[in-house]
């Protein structure tokens, strides 16, 4: 049974399923701007926006979506510009990093990444200080549900291990002084 109105069970059912696909059309769009301002606005020239549209048809995204954002990358439309930006620092025990990021906003992000890497023990470098050391090969995901817990990330301070489950962990900023992992 239903409760006191079905309607309101099918509405609140409605505003999660439009909630989740908002925050995959975000994704989305963010990364057909980006390829579009990089290599131009036509897809036959470019793979990554080539990638990146049928990424969005995968995920039902409307072709107007689409459209308005490749002209948002070109900059014939006004509107937040996304850029991609990669820091370089080392972590506690001298251990190499590349941080790469996207934002709209690239100075609020160096000072977030500069005072969250001093406070957990490492400091920022110059940029090639560490990016001789990478090189990109690939990545790895792992879908959600498929092996057991705990296979590809090891345990972390205080014994409980930080698990992807096929989602990106990102570090979102709460309050002035704290700072935690959410999926």
């Amino acid at each position: 049974m239903s409760g006191h109105s079905k309607w309101a069970t099918i509405k609140h059912k409605k505003g999660a399923t439009d909630a989740k696909r908002g925050r995959v059309f975000t994704r989305i769009i963010r990364e057909i701007s980006i390829a579009a301002r990089i290599g131009g606005g036509e897809p036959n020239t470019n793979p990554r926006l080539r990638t990146a549209i049928l990424a969005a048809k995968a995920a039902n995204m409307p072709g107007e979506n689409v459209e308005r954002a490749i002209l948002r990358g070109t900059g014939q439309l006004e509107g937040e510009q996304y850029e991609e930006a990669t820091f370089e620092g080392y972590g506690p025990g001298g251990v190499g990093m590349l941080i790469q990021v996207v934002t709209t906003n690239r100075n609020r992000v160096v000072g977030e990444f500069r005072h969250l890497m001093s406070k957990n023990g490492g400091n920022m470098a110059e940029a090639g200080a560490v990016g001789w050391m990478f090189s990109r090969k690939g990545e790895i995901s792992r879908a959600q549900g498929s092996g057991q817990r705990g296979q590809v990330a090891g345990p972390r301070a205080g014994g409980r291990s930080r698990r992807s489950e096929g989602r990106r962990l990102r570090v979102v900023h709460r309050g002035r002084r704290r700072m935690r992992w959410k999926r």
